[in-house]
């Protein structure tokens, strides 16, 4: 369940039950949010690159960002793609990841997971995971030559050899589940940002004239 608060950020009540945390995605409307000076950020190039967020500022190209470090606020930018964020309950550290279509099929989100266990001893039994507004399977039609990139995921449809489409929130869920995957909790928005344009930003909607939506997440100070 994600609810809109008074100052339009969506929050994940599975994230939002976890005293030491804070989070939040943006809307085209938060435009205060995330309001701090301790932002992480990430130069956005569609990889599968994860990146450990030692202190404040850009910490170089890649898509996703992990850290256990209290006071610094890990931070994405969307308008389309899917802002995803992560707790791992047990070693208190968190991930904010960007993934668009390119990043999703370069497994970037379980290649985070895996990042999060190398550097914190993640176990995906603790963790809990908020995926974000992003654009729907209602809106996001591909041409044959990215939709056969989905095919492994999809061995049940027999139409991604052609102009179609596919639903970026559920080809993640598949990875996070292939081969016996047991993420301790997943939540959706179920939100699809190119169908509400009072709400939020939309490349596939708006092209150039889009904004960014900033989602974000950390570790709350003297809570370690």
């Amino acid at each position: 369940m994600f609810r809109l608060d008074s100052e339009n950020v969506y929050r994940a009540k599975v994230l939002e039950e976890i005293p030491w945390l804070e989070h939040g995605f943006g809307t085209r409307l938060s435009l205060q949010w995330p309001g701090t000076a301790d932002l992480a950020t990430v130069q956005q190039i569609h990889s599968d690159k994860v990146l450990i967020a030692k202190r404040i500022g850009s910490a170089g190209g890649g898509d996703a960002l992990i850290s256990n470090q209290p006071g610094i606020t890990l931070s994405v930018r969307t308008a389309d793609c899917l802002p995803i964020l992560m707790a791992d309950t047990r070693n208190r550290a968190v991930a904010a990841v960007h993934a668009g279509w390119r990043g999703t099929i370069l497994e970037i989100v379980p290649k985070t997971v895996q990042a999060m266990a190398e550097q914190f001893g993640t176990h995906p039994d603790d963790l809990v995971i908020a995926i974000g507004p992003g654009i729907g399977a209602c809106c996001f039609e591909v041409g044959p030559e990215v939709a056969i990139q989905f095919a492994k995921l999809f061995p049940e449809r027999a139409d991604l050899d052609q102009q179609t489409k596919v639903d970026l929130v559920e080809t993640n869920l598949r990875l996070l589940r292939r081969n016996g995957g047991s993420v301790r909790q997943i939540a959706t928005s179920g939100q699809c940002t190119c169908c509400r344009s009072d709400l939020f930003h939309s490349y596939r909607r708006d092209r150039d004239a889009a904004g960014r939506m900033v989602s974000a997440i950390r570790l709350r100070q003297g809570d370690r």
